[in-house]
C-alpha cells in the first residue's frame, strides 16, 4: 500500500471501498493530489470487472471539508484569465460525473462533517448513508464566500429535492444535521457510526440501479422545476428581496438563481455547463476574490491563532473571574460558562451579581424552549457561574476580565482589589474600548500580566475580541489571553496600545463622516440610504443612535480632557453637544436621537433640518457611499502603517467581525485591492480636495500605487 496516496482503494467481495485519508492532514480536502488519486481510484473501480459497487468514505474524523486552503488562495488572488479558467475549472465536476455515469452503483458512507465539494461528491453518488454523530453537519457554504457550488451542486440538489427546499442550502449556505438532511431527502439513511460501512454494503447487496433519475429522459424536477408557479414566484420575489437586502453588492446569490433558472430548463449536462459559466464569472469578479480571501483564508488563519507568540505553553482555562455584572460582564460570563469554564461573576453587591447571572438564565431558557438544549445542559452551564460581591471568591482564578464603567478610578480600584486575592501568575484583562491599556496598567503591581480584552456587544453573538498589548504586557500574557479567547469560541485580533485601539478608532470614522455630511447640508435620508447601500449593517446616523449619543459625547469630552490641544479634530462633537446637552436626545436609549423612536418604528427627527439646514444641491448616492467606505479604509491603512495591527488579515477580519464592515469588500484593505491602489489614491485625492484632508492618501498608499503593489498577493 502506498502511504502517500490520498485515496486508497480496497476491493472485497465485489465492493470497491474508496477511503479518503490524506497523509499529514487532519482533514481531507480537494487539491490537485487528492483529486488525481480520487480519479485514479474511481477509474480502477469502474474498470475492474469484479467490482459491482463502490463505497466512498473517509478515515478521518470528518468526511471531506471542501477545497484546499492553498488552492483557494491561489484561485482568489491570482490574475484572472477567463480562457485559462475555462480550461482548468471543472475538474472535480468531471470526475464526479464519471463516477455518476460509470455504470456501477456508488454509496457515500459519510462518517463526519461534509462541506462544499465534500457534499457535492456525496450528491454525485447514487445513495448517501450518514453517521448519527450529533455534531455532524452537511452543507454547501460557498455562497457565504462569494462563490457557488461549482461541481454540480446547483444542478443535483434541486433535481433531487426540488427548487424551493434547495434554496436555503444554496442561497444561504445553511448547514444542517444528518437527520434534517434526511427529512429533506438529501440523505437516504442515518445509522450508528459503527454500522456505517455495513449499511453501505447492505444497500449495494440489493442490486440498486446505477442510473441517476436525471439521466432518464422522462425525468422531471420534483415540484415541477422552474415552470412551477411556486418556483416562478420564488425567483421573482426572491430576486426582489435579495436586491432590497443586499443592493446588488453580493454576486453569488444572483448567480445561483441564474443557475437554477437556466440550468433546470435544460438537460443535466447542459445545466452543468451553465453552472460552470457562472462559476467562472464569479471567479472573475474581484468581490468574490476578496470574500474568499478574507472570509475563508484569513478567517481560518486568524482563528487558528497564527500570530500567537511561540514557545509559550498552551493555556487551558478552568476558572475565570468577571468584574461587573452589567450587560458586558454578564455576556462574558455566559460565553465563558457555555464553553465549560467556571466563572466567578462579581459586582458591588449580591443583588447585582445575581441579576448578572439571570442574563444567562434567560438565554439558556430560550435555548431549551426552542429545543437547542435540554434542561440538564442548562443546569450544568448555570452551575459554573458563581455570582458574588466578595473579592475573596476570585481566589484560584487564572484570568480576571474587568468589565466595569469606563472610568480610570473605578478600574484602578478593582484592579488592586483583584490582585490582592488572585495568584501571582493570574492575568488581568480590561474590557475597555478606548482607554489606553498602558495607562490603566499603572494601577497594577504586575503590568506584565495586564492586557486589554475588548469584547463587543452582545457578547454571545459578536465573534471578535480585540486583544490590546500594553507597553509592559508579556508575550506569555498575550499568548494565554489568545488561548482563552479561542477557548470560548471567539476570534482574536491583536492590537498595540493606542487611544481607540483599532476597531473603535476606525469604526468612529464611519459615524463621524455621516454626521459631517449632515453639517454640510446633505439630506439625512440620502446619508442613511447611501449607508444602507454600502453594505454596512446600519446607516451612520441610526448606528450612532444605537451606540448611544450620550456615550459618544462623553468619550469626546474625555479625549479632549486627556489630550488637550493634541486631541484630534472631531467634527461630530458640536452636533453631539447640541443633541445631548441642549436637546436631551441621547439616542435609542431614551427613544430620541437622530431618529424618533416609537416601539420598533423610527423616523428621522424633524428638527434636524432646523439645526442643520439642507443645502440646495445634493451629491449623488455613489459619492456618499464612497465617502463612507473610503474614510474607513484610509483610517485602517493608517492603523496598519503605524504598526498597531501586525497583519492585513487581522485588519480585514477585525473590521468585518468587529463592526460589520461591508463583507462584500473583504475588509477595508481588501477594498483598496479591489479598486486598485492607483484608482483608490486618485479618488481619495479628489475627495480630499472637495471635503478635507482626512481623505488624503498616506505616503505608503502612494508608494503602492507607484509600484503596483497590493496588500494581498499569492
Amino acid at each position: 500500500m502506498n502511504p502517500d496516496l490520498c485515496v486508497r482503494i480496497d476491493v472485497s467481495d465485489g465492493v470497491a471501498t474508496l477511503t479518503w485519508d490524506m497523509p499529514g492532514r487532519s482533514q481531507n480536502v480537494f487539491n490537485e493530489a487528492s483529486l488525481t488519486d480520487f480519479e485514479a481510484a474511481v477509474e480502477q473501480a469502474l474498470g475492474d470487472e469484479s467490482v459491482t459497487g463502490i463505497i466512498v468514505t473517509s478515515a478521518k474524523k470528518d468526511f471531506i471539508a471542501g477545497a484546499d486552503l492553498d488552492a483557494v488562495r491561489t484561485m482568489a488572488l491570482s490574475p484572472k484569465d477567463a480562457a485559462k479558467l475555462d480550461a482548468t475549472v471543472g475538474e472535480l465536476g468531471r470526475v464526479l460525473r464519471r463516477l455518476e455515469t460509470g455504470g456501477k452503483p456508488s454509496v457515500a458512507a459519510i462518517n463526519g462533517t461534509a462541506m462544499g465539494g465534500g457534499l457535492e461528491l456525496a450528491l454525485a453518488c447514487h445513495h448517501r448513508i450518514v453517521s448519527d454523530h450529533p455534531k455532524l453537519k452537511l452543507g454547501l457554504p460557498e455562497v457565504s464566500l462569494g462563490l457557488l457550488p461549482g461541481a454540480g451542486g446547483t444542478q443535483r440538489l434541486p433535481r433531487m429535492i426540488g427548487v424551493q427546499p434547495s434554496a436555503p442550502l444554496l442561497m444561504e449556505g445553511k448547514r444542517l444535521s444528518a437527520q434534517a438532511m434526511k427529512g429533506l431527502g438529501v440523505v437516504d439513511a442515518v445509522v450508528p457510526s459503527g454500522e456505517l460501512l455495513d449499511a453501505a454494503r447492505a444497500w449495494l447487496a440489493t442490486g440498486p440501479s446505477a442510473i441517476k433519475p436525471w439521466d432518464n429522459k422522462r425525468f422531471k424536477v420534483p415540484g415541477g422545476g422552474m415552470d412551477a408557479t411556486e418556483a416562478k414566484q420564488m425567483l421573482m420575489v426572491g430576486t426582489a428581496m435579495l436586491m432590497d437586502k443586499t443592493y446588488g453588492n453580493y454576486p453569488a446569490p444572483l448567480a445561483i438563481m441564474s443557475c437554477l433558472a437556466e440550468g433546470l430548463r435544460v438537460g443535466f449536462d447542459e445545466g452543468l455547463a451553465i453552472e460552470k459559466r457562472y462559476f467562472i464569472k464569479l471567479l472573475m469578479d474581484p468581490r468574490s476574490g476578496s470574500m474568499v480571501n478574507t472570509l475563508f483564508i484569513n478567517m481560518q488563519s486568524v482563528s487558528k491563532l497564527a500570530g500567537r507568540p511561540e514557545g509559550v505553553p498552551r493555556f487551558k482555562p478552568t476558572k475565570i473571574g468577571v468584574l461587573g455584572a452589567g450587560l458586558m460582564g454578564a455576556g462574558i460570563a455566559y460565553a465563558t460558562a457555555k464553553s465549560g469554564i467556571d466563572v466567578v461573576l462579581l459586582d458591588i453587591d449580591q443583588a447585582r451579581a445575581d441579576k448578572g447571572k439571570e442574563y444567562s438564565v434567560t438565554r439558556l431558557a430560550k435555548s431549551v424552549k426552542k429545543g437547542r438544549r435540554v434542561q440538564g445542559q442548562m443546569d450544568a452551564i448555570l452551575a459554573r457561574i458563581t455570582p458574588t460581591a466578595d473579592y475573596a471568591d476570585l481566589a484560584g482564578c487564572e484570568l480576571v476580565v474587568e468589565a466595569v464603567f469606563e472610568n480610570r478610578e473605578i478600574k484602578a480600584k478593582v484592579t488592586q482589589a483583584t490582585e490582592a486575592v488572585v495568584g501571582a501568575d493570574a492575568i488581568f484583562g480590561s474590557n475597555t474600548s478606548t482607554l489606553p491599556i498602558t495607562g490603566l496598567a499603572e494601577a497594577s503591581s504586575r503590568p506584565a500580566n495586564f492586557i486589554g480584552l475588548h469584547f463587543f456587544s452582545p457578547v454571545e453573538r459578536m465573534p471578535l475580541v480585540e486583544i490590546i498589548v500594553g507597553a509592559e504586557t508579556s508575550e506569555a500574557t498575550l499568548a494565554q489571553s489568545m488561548d482563552y479567547v479561542a477557548a470560548i469560541g471567539k476570534t482574536p485580533i491583536v492590537c498595540q496600545d493606542s487611544r481607540g485601539f483599532y476597531t473603535s478608532r476606525v469604526f468612529g470614522t464611519y459615524v463621524t463622516e455621516g454626521v459631517q455630511m449632515l453639517t454640510e447640508g446633505i439630506k439625512p435620508a440620502l446619508i442613511e440610504n447611501a449607508g444602507k447601500q454600502t453594505g454596512m449593517p446600519m446607516p451612520p446616523l441610526a448606528l450612532a443612535d444605537a451606540v448611544g449619543l450620550k456615550l459618544m459625547y462623553s468619550v469626546g469630552v474625555a479625549t479632549k480632557a486627556d489630550l488637550g490641544d493634541a486631541a484630534p479634530d472631531n467634527p461630530s462633537q458640536p452636533v453631539l453637544q447640541e443633541l445631548v446637552v441642549n436637546q436631551g436626545r441621547h439616542g435609542k436609549s431614551n427613544a430620541m436621537g437622530f431618529y424618533d423612536y416609537e416601539g420598533r418604528a423610527k423616523k428621522l427627527w424633524g428638527g434636524l433640518g432646523t439645526h442643520w439646514p439642507v443645502g440646495g444641491s445634493q451629491p449623488g448616492v455613489d459619492e456618499v457611499k464612497r465617502r463612507l467606505l473610503y474614510v474607513q479604509s484610509l483610517e485602517a491603512v493608517r492603523v496598519f502603517e503605524e504598526g498597531l495591527v501586525a497583519t492585513a488579515a487581522e485588519v480585514d477580519v477585525g473590521a468585518i467581525l468587529g463592526w460589520g464592515f461591508a463583507a462584500w469588500t473583504g475588509g477595508p484593505l481588501s477594498l483598496i485591492d479591489q479598486v486598485g491602489a492607483v484608482d483608490f489614491v486618485a479618488q481619495c485625492d479628489a475627495l480630499a480636495e472637495a471635503h478635507g484632508e482626512r481623505f488624503r492618501p498616506t505616503s505608503g498608499l502612494r508608494e503602492m500605487a507607484a509600484s503596483g503593489a497590493r496588500f494581498y498577493t499569492v
